[in-house]
């Protein structure tokens, strides 16, 4: 009987994890095969450039006089339908471009470091590559808030100003108890395509969707690119870098380009404002606390665009 036992114990769970391999790999396998059409099915709306041979997308849209140049934060899958609602309020009297990273939306993943060196590299070759000019006018959401800084430090000529979304700014990773943090759970669920199997996780995670801002056709083409561009080894790699990225901005000396803001009053931490604040107050820049989420352009789209406004005209002007 002991024997028996003994075997049972040691058959089931040789059962069970074969069956959990099986659905893993089996989910896996489905999942790359539905990427593949549904990359087919649905193509990117702008161009794609190849930058050291990592294809990245760029939209582009409008003829106004200035160019407005928009820039996700960590981990959101899609930026252009994250900006949508936004430059849409604002094609009518600019040049609109959104640059989607390596490993978010449409552009491929790259094995190229994420140090802010590089990733300023491929914005400004992938702009170039596409037919835009500068000088730009910077609309940078969280994380890409110190691209945006250490954009206009480098080569100041071509940033005519900088207007963030509740950007990071350089000190702010200092005064963390700790940095961003992706799950290895939603990694693992994700890449395997077990996420599919909830469609849920979609509804409740795509901040555009959630807010009700898409049609139901840009919703099922955001879905399918969340599919495949959730947590990425890109944004890992952000996850790393953050901290010295942060760190070598810090180094560098205020510009003069003008750095405005609109601040979430929903962020938790008085660190982010004070911190946004008073470096918009020493580039002589403006700031705007809203009582919206970290995702503040979804929040206000009407009063950002028309905020905005002002302040390109006031830029301009001087």
């Amino acid at each position: 009987m002991q024997k028996i036992l003994k075997r049972v114990l040691i058959i089931v769970p040789l059962i069970l994890i074969a069956l959990v391999s099986f659905i893993v790999l089996s989910s896996y396998f489905e999942h790359k095969e539905l990427i593949a059409e549904e990359k087919e099915k649905y193509p990117p709306p702008g161009k794609m450039v190849e930058v050291d041979g990592t294809e990245l997308h760029v939209y582009s849209e409008g003829q106004g006089d200035q160019t407005l140049v928009f820039m996700s934060g960590l981990g959101t899958v899609s930026p252009y339908y994250d900006f949508k609602v936004l430059f849409e309020k604002l094609a009518a009297d600019y040049r609109i471009v959104v640059v989607e990273r390596a490993g978010y939306g449409w552009s491929e993943i790259s094995s190229a470091d994420r140090d802010l060196k590089t990733v300023l590299n491929e914005t400004r070759t992938t702009l170039k590559l596409s037919g835009e000019k500068a000088p730009y006018i910077l609309f940078p959401h969280s994380l890409a808030g110190l691209e945006a800084i250490y954009w206009a430090n480098l080569y100041p000529d071509e940033i005519e100003a900088i207007i963030g979304l509740d950007p990071l700014v350089p000190g702010v990773i200092d005064k963390s108890e700790e940095g961003p943090v992706l799950s290895p759970v939603i990694t693992f669920l994700t890449r395997t395509g077990l996420v599919r199997h909830q469609p849920e996780v979609f509804d409740n995670n795509f901040e555009a969707v959630k807010k009700g801002l898409l049609t139901a056709k840009e919703a099922q083409i955001a879905r399918t690119i969340f599919y495949r561009r959730v947590q990425t080894k890109n944004m890992w790699e952000e996850v790393d870098m953050v901290e010295s990225n942060s760190q070598l901005v810090s180094k560098q000396d205020k510009s003069e380009v003008p750095f405005s803001a609109f601040i979430s009053s929903q962020n938790g931490k008085d660190y982010w404002q004070e911190s946004i604040t008073s470096y918009a107050r020493a580039t002589n820049g403006q700031t705007f606390i809203l009582d919206g989420s970290h995702y503040i352009h979804l929040d206000y789209p009407e009063l950002i665009a028309e905020k905005s406004k002002e302040i390109i005209k006031k830029t301009i002007e001087n």
